[in-house]
């Protein structure tokens, strides 16, 4: 499903954020990347939906050769992609709904469709009763749930995930953790940046560890 092939990635001002990666995540699994502050693992996962170049290697995503595709097709291979952000970047202005709904409308579905999207959504995230309110009166968790409806509302065959949990006291984070297994479980597959080694630990889930930009340790999932 997403392949790196020798994959660096260094800024204009020199940094070189990843070094030579070679990473296989197949369909439908769930895989963790930690490491310390600036291991690289925002810029990792920033790949996947081409907000970033990488410098030298390859990028594959279900089969699309990232590298060699062009501008035009990047909105298509997006879609396929539900991005989640540790500060949620939600839109204050608009409702629960209209927020979940916004990646809907702008992919020109039907308003019939939108509703039974967006409900669909958010009745998976605990968060049903909310679609009228306003994202200010909702808590960080709730707001967290919002952004994972969001992403999950096109039913993309991949969520990708920036430190999710960052901001949330360890009971929400298992909760929220607990929605993405739920993801997993019916063949999405899940890629979390996370600097929470003991969260990580207790789901027992593949883990790769960055240092330095470069990939030093590949734990495979626990058997079931």
């Amino acid at each position: 499903m997403i392949r790196f092939d020798s994959v660096s990635k260094r800024y204009p001002n020199g940094y070189e954020a990843l070094r030579g990666i070679n990473l296989h995540i197949r369909r439908g699994e769930m895989v963790f990347i930690t490491g310390h502050s600036g291991a690289g693992k925002s810029t990792l996962l920033r790949l996947i939906p081409l907000l970033e170049r990488p410098s030298n290697g390859q990028v594959l995503v279900a089969g699309l050769n990232l590298v060699r595709l062009r501008r035009g097709l990047i909105p298509q291979l997006r879609r396929r992609i539900g991005m989640i952000f540790q500060d949620y970047r939600l839109l204050h202005d608009r409702t629960v709904y209209d927020n979940v709904a916004l990646p809907l409308v702008i992919a020109g579905v039907s308003p019939l469709e939108i509703g039974r999207r967006v409900r669909a959504a958010l009745d998976k995230v605990g968060l049903l009763d909310r679609e009228r309110v306003y994202p200010v009166t909702l808590s960080g968790g709730e707001q967290q749930r919002v952004g994972i409806a969001r992403a999950e509302v096109s039913r993309p065959p991949i969520l990708v995930a920036d430190e999710p949990t960052g901001n949330l006291d360890p009971a929400l984070s298992w909760e929220i953790m607990q929605l993405f297994r739920d993801f997993q479980r019916v063949g999405v597959t899940v890629v979390i940046a996370s600097h929470d080694i003991g969260l990580i630990e207790r789901l027992g889930q593949r883990v790769i560890t960055l240092e330095r930009g470069r990939l030093v340790d590949d734990i495979p999932a626990e058997a079931a």
